[in-house]
């Protein structure tokens, strides 16, 4: 009878193989370590208080710029507006990014802004409970200083306030800031354009109650983060290279389960399929976003990663499936359903969540589902539902895990009085099990610890001469550590040419009914 590779190779080989693999999970650390840069740039921005009269205000076409030639009038706080009796409608706050002699790249991939209002306290103008800010928003771009202004989105938009003064309200602490938590205000999933320019109002009307209510407003200030354009190369050179790595032995896996005489069973099927879910992630289509101003490769990188981790969590719970060594017959995906059923469910939640986020921010990149109480329920009750789900699955997971388990223990007592091809048979499936079992759970346990070191420290370790990146680490690593998971999965897994012994072609028929694991005669 013959098996899967990882049954009939010996320790020597397989051991080379691991270390094989191993090499090149270093490799793919030491890349984001010590040759990426971080992930991300943060710039802080300050708006320009830019002082817009009634005639090009009733206009409506005018950008105001904060510095440079073309500058525009400005007030450097409230006191001179009100001393110069400008009213708050007339008050435009502008930022222009990059900062002055920079430019922007489409190797940014991306540009995601974070606001935050400065807020003095007044006793005569405190922040209402609940108050919004309502905001006239409008971002421009341009890809020479020569160029004029072309507007790129235009929208109103609200935001719920969330402060916090921790003194006394009492008229001794009167210009004191509160505390107020950030909005999110901007994402741009395509960095196409050279320069930026965001005009922010914040309209006044005390009948219909528009900003009222929301305290002494004295500046706003934006943070913008984009991804580093050297991290976006070897970020880009990765999938390049895994590409055809992953295509490779996909390819040969699948030719060598066609030249059975048998049609290929559920686990390969599962296992083929997780191979193409790996290569739709690695495929680089980003490649081309550096030279087209595709917006929606955000959204798209989501829809990859979610049916990715969909075919692995599946994965799984088949792999366990096709593993109780009971005499059910389990070589179809519908008996899986009860399984399978949280894992589609979901990703289902997440996508429509994702589609209400990133798929109306392809219209208006101002929109934020968080804005308002609707759509933050609405975004909870997803992500809520998505998280039972998760749980469902879990536990599933974690019965079939226990019933394999007690199963083997089961049949290791009565491994010796089998017939050698029968006995070998289930020690490979044992074996088989625990290998994968305990790779997966080193692949888990490796990205919750980098995940975990990315967060709490500083971004980089000095080590001797070197500075090692340890947020890029951590994305290389674990990207490559996935991609080395599959690719050994399909070379491991994948039919074996040997046989086990020379036992006669009945007790292959008998091991047949009991087990869906690949069968292939020399």
């Amino acid at each position: 009878m013959a098996g899967a590779i990882i049954e009939n190779m010996s320790t020597k080989k397989l051991v080379i193989v691991g270390v094989i693999l191993l090499l090149f999970q270093a490799f793919s650390f030491m890349v984001g370590g010590l040759i990426a840069p971080s992930p991300t740039t943060a710039v802080h921005y300050l708006a320009t208080k830019c002082v817009d009269t009634v005639k090009t205000h009733h206009k409506g076409s005018k950008w105001f710029m904060p510095w440079g030639p073309d500058q525009c009038s400005k007030i450097r706080d409230f006191d001179e507006a009100m001393a110069k009796r400008i009213e708050a409608n007339n008050i435009v706050f502008a930022v222009h990014i990059p900062l002055p002699n920079r430019e922007m790249s489409p190797w940014f991939q991306f540009m995601l802004v974070i606001l935050q209002f400065d807020i003095a306290f007044k006793m005569q103008n405190q922040i209402e409970d609940g108050s919004l800010a309502t905001m006239d928003v409008g971002l421009a771009y341009r890809d020479s200083t020569l160029n004029e202004w072309t507007e790129m989105a235009h929208s109103t938009e609200h935001r719920k306030l969330s402060c916090n003064f921790t003194a006394t309200k009492t008229y001794e602490n009167e210009g004191r800031y509160y505390e107020c938590d950030l909005l999110p205000f901007m994402e741009v999933g395509s960095v196409a354009h050279k320069y930026y320019l965001l005009n922010i109002r914040l309209p006044v009307n005390e009948r219909k109650k528009v900003n009222i209510g929301i305290g002494e407003i004295k500046d706003i200030r934006l943070v913008s983060i984009h991804q580093n354009g050297g991290f976006t190369k070897v970020w880009f050179a990765m999938k390049t290279f895994l590409t055809p790595s992953v295509l490779i032995i996909m390819i040969w896996y699948w030719r060598r389960i066609t030249q059975m005489t048998r049609p290929p069973v559920l686990l390969e099927k599962i296992i083929f399929a997780l191979g193409i879910s790996m290569t739709f992630i690695n495929i680089p289509v980003e490649w081309f976003s550096v030279g087209f101003n595709w917006t929606w490769m955000l959204l798209f990188g989501d829809i990859r990663q979610g049916i990715f981790y969909a075919m692995l969590l599946s994965f799984w719970i088949i792999f366990c499936g096709e593993h109780l060594m009971d005499q059910t017959e389990r070589n179809h995906f519908s008996v899986y359903w009860k399984q399978v059923g949280p894992i589609v469910f979901g990703s289902f939640c997440l996508f429509i969540f994702d589609m209400c986020e990133r798929g109306v921010q392809l219209k208006n990149p101002f929109y934020s589902i968080w804005a308002s109480d609707v759509g933050t329920e609405l975004a909870m009750a997803f992500i809520i539902v998505a998280g039972i789900c998760a749980c469902l699955y879990f536990l599933f997971l974690c019965f079939m895990v226990f019933q394999v388990f007690r199963n083997i223990s089961g049949k290791r007592s009565s491994l010796p009085a089998m017939t050698k091809a029968r006995r070998l048979h289930y020690e490979g499936l044992i074996f088989r099990f625990k290998f994968l079992m305990l790779v997966t759970l080193a692949c888990a346990a490796m990205t919750v610890i980098f995940f975990i070191i990315s967060q709490v420290n500083e971004g980089h370790w000095h080590w001797g001469g070197y500075t090692v990146q340890v947020n890029s680490a951590f994305f290389t690593g674990i990207y490559g550590m996935w991609n080395l998971y599959v690719f050994a999965l399909m070379f491991l897994y994948a039919p074996s040419h040997k046989h086990y012994g020379d036992e006669q072609s009945s007790e292959r028929k008998c091991q047949k009914r009991e087990t869906t694991a690949p069968v292939q005669k020399l």
